[in-house]
């Protein structure tokens, strides 16, 4: 008997699956395993920024703490960003429950196994992704 681990699929053979494997049980199992560890990893580095900022500010010198207060810039950055991406991991694990995941939320085109490897968050496929950059470049103009 196989254990559990043997049984995931690595990138490898998710690459060089046939298209109609294309979010087969066991590539949503492989997805939903990437998110809940990418959930997990982005709550710990938000506890590490949050701890970094909130730790002792006694400094012997103006240059203690001035580099202390960019690194508490950095460390709210990070919290920010970090915070933005948990909702976006929430949705995409949502849409593996309802067996959306993978398929543009627009066209409803096939994502990509490339693109949801380099971002398994992604909603769009690479074309849609591309059009609503143009639109929100234009519209900043």
């Amino acid at each position: 008997m196989k254990s559990l681990e043997s049984q995931q699929l690595s990138e490898r053979e998710i690459l060089a699956a046939p298209e109609s494997d294309y979010m087969s049980a066991e590539q949503l199992a492989f997805f939903k395993d990437r998110l809940m560890a990418l959930h997990e990893s982005t709550c710990d580095r938000i506890q590490e920024a949050r701890d970094q900022i909130t730790g002792p500010m006694d400094f012997s010198d103006e240059n203690d703490r001035a580099s202390r207060e960019e690194q508490s810039a950095i460390a709210l950055r990070i919290v920010d960003r970090e915070q933005k991406l948990l909702p976006k991991i929430q949705q995409s694990l949502k849409r593996i429950r309802l067996g959306t995941y993978g398929y543009c939320l627009e066209s409803g085109e096939p994502i990509g196994i490339p693109r949801l490897l380099a971002r398994p968050t992604a909603e769009y496929c690479a074309e849609v992704k591309a059009l609503k950059e143009i639109k929100e470049h234009h519209y900043k103009s």
